[in-house]
């Protein structure tokens, strides 16, 4: 619905209004110190391509310690072929970015859907819900699915208020990286109940060859 809306000009109004919200009049700076703009600039490096790889690789290294290779080389697998998608979105919509306002961020490529967007929302959101599943206690359940979604928000912001992204941008990453996520942890489940993958429950053998019971 949202790219449908973008392709035929609809939200255009929309996109300029909230991002010039972000932004002061007259130099159309964004507002707030230089210090807002520097953290606004680390927030975002949330959802880049390096620091999204570096987590799922380390996510990936710990499973595979913990003897579960399988759940690590799915976890590789979901989040980077997630990305490849969210490229091959980018070059079929072929949306410029914004204009209207100078951008407080390097960027490069179409705008549509928010790459950072869709990968912090496929990564912490996947990972939100492969720690949710390790967990018996709701409360600590709630906690990373809380934690995974303001991190994914907080990035999403971020490409607005930098000026490298229109609003309408950020929504379709949420969108497809949420559905994204959504599929990959199905899919987990599914293999989970075929033995495919190992179970979020199960532990590595210890060296004597007797199960783990810590």
């Amino acid at each position: 619905m949202i790219a449908d809306e973008v392709m035929e000009g609809g939200p255009q109004a929309f996109d300029r209004k909230l991002l010039l919200v972000m932004r002061r009049p007259g130099d159309l700076a964004p507002i707030g110190t230089p210090a807002v703009q520097d953290a606004a600039r680390d927030i975002t490096a949330l959802g880049g391509v390096v620091v999204v790889s570096l987590l799922t690789v380390v996510t990936a290294g710990f499973l595979a310690l913990d003897g579960k290779s399988r759940m690590a080389l799915f976890v590789c697998g979901s989040v980077f072929s997630g990305l490849i998608a969210g490229t091959i979105l980018k070059d079929l919509f072929g949306r410029p970015r914004p204009d209207l306002v100078p951008r407080a961020a390097y960027a490069s490529g179409a705008s549509f859907p928010s790459g950072h967007s869709m990968m912090s929302a496929i990564t912490y959101l996947a990972l939100g819900a492969l720690l949710a599943r390790s967990q018996e206690r709701k409360r600590l359940k709630a906690y990373f699915f809380l934690v995974a979604a303001l991190l994914t928000f907080m990035v999403g912001v971020s490409r607005v208020y930098l000026g490298v992204h229109w609003p309408t941008d950020v929504l379709a990453g949420w969108a497809a990286g949420a559905v994204w996520a959504s599929l990959c942890w199905l899919a987990a489940r599914w293999l989970q109940s075929r033995r495919t993958i190992e179970r979020e429950a199960e532990h590595a053998p210890e060296a004597d060859g007797r199960p783990y019971s810590g």
